[in-house]
C-alpha cells in the first residue's frame, strides 16, 4: 500500500511519500514513490504516484525516455496543465498496452493514480490529482491538499490544520504528523518517505530528502505531537456527571 501528500499553499508546494509497496512479517519492499523533473531556472515537476506499481513505474519510465524525443514530454510542455494532460494520457497508453498483454480473465487490478505539482517559470504554482482513468482535478485555494493511497488515518489533522495560507515549514510539520497517523495505524505504509518542498518561485535543482528511522527530526516530531495530545487531553474539561454516572 502506499500514501502520499501534496500540498498547493500560498508561498509553495509541498509533497511527501511513503516508499513501502508490500507489507507483511517477512514481506517488506522499498521503492520510490517521488520523481523529479527538473529543467534549472525553468521549470520544476514533481510527480507521486499510489497503485500497481508495474504500471506507475512504466508510466514515469516513458515520461523519462522521451524527455529528449520528439514526443510531448515535461520538459517542454507550455504548462503545468499540459503536463497533466500528458501524463494522463501516458497513463492510459500504458494500461491499454498492459490490457492487450494481459490473458482473458486475469483479474488483476492495473490501476493506478498519481499527483503532479511544480511551477514554470512565469506561471503560478499547481497542482493536479489524475485518476486512473487519466482524468484530473487542480488544487484549489478551498481544497489546498490532495491525498493518495492510504488516506483516511492521516486526513483528519490536514482538515483540521491546514489552510492556503499555512506556512511551508508549519504545513511540512503537518504532513509528516499526518504520516505519523497513518503509520501507527496501518501497517502496509512505512518510512522511509521522501519529501520535497519547492517554495514559490525557487526553480534552481531541488533534490528530495529521505527520513528513515534513525531520523531526529521526525523521531522528536512524533514524540512531542504524542507527548502534547496526551497533555491536551488531561487539560480538557471532564465530561458532565450525566455523561457517564
Amino acid at each position: 500500500m502506499t500514501y502520499c501528500v501534496a500540498m498547493k499553499l500560498h508561498d509553495g508546494l509541498v509533497f511527501v511519500a511513503d516508499s513501502r509497496t508490500n507489507a507483511g512479517v517477512d514481506n517488506i519492499a522499498t521503492f520510490r514513490k517521488l520523481h523529479l523533473f527538473n529543467v534549472p531556472g525553468e521549470r520544476l515537476i514533481a510527480i507521486q504516484s499510489a497503485g500497481n506499481l508495474a504500471t506507475s513505474q512504466a508510466v514515469i519510465s516513458l515520461l523519462r525516455q522521451r524527455l529528449d524525443s520528439e514526443h510531448a514530454n515535461l520538459h517542454d510542455v507550455p504548462t503545468l496543465n499540459h503536463a497533466a494532460v500528458l501524463l494522463g494520457q501516458t497513463l492510459r497508453e500504458v494500461l491499454q498496452r498492459e490490457a492487450q498483454d494481459a490473458p482473458s480473465g486475469h483479474g488483476l487490478d492495473l490501476s493506478c493514480s498519481f499527483l503532479l505539482g511544480g511551477q514554470i517559470k512565469g506561471a503560478e504554482p499547481e497542482l493536479f490529482n489524475i485518476y486512473p482513468h487519466g482524468n484530473f482535478i487542480s488544487a484549489t485555494e478551498d481544497t489546498p491538499f490532495f491525498q493518495i493511497g492510504e488516506s483516511k488515518y492521516g486526513k483528519p489533522i490536514l482538515d483540521r490544520a491546514l489552510t492556503f495560507d499555512t506556512p511551508l515549514e508549519e504545513a511540512l510539520r503537518c504532513a509528516l504528523l499526518s504520516f505519523d497517523a497513518t503509520i501507527r495505524s496501518n501497517l502496509s505504509v512505512g518510512l522511509p518517505l521522501d519529501l520535497v518542498v519547492l517554495p514559490r518561485d525557487r526553480l534552481e535543482r531541488v533534490n528530495s530528502h529521505r527520513i528513515d528511522e534513525q531520523d531526529d527530526y521526525f523521531l522528536e516530531l512524533r514524540r512531542g505531537w504524542g507527548e502534547g495530545l496526551r497533555d491536551l487531553l488531561a487539560a480538557l474539561p471532564a465530561p458532565p456527571g450525566d455523561y457517564w454516572r
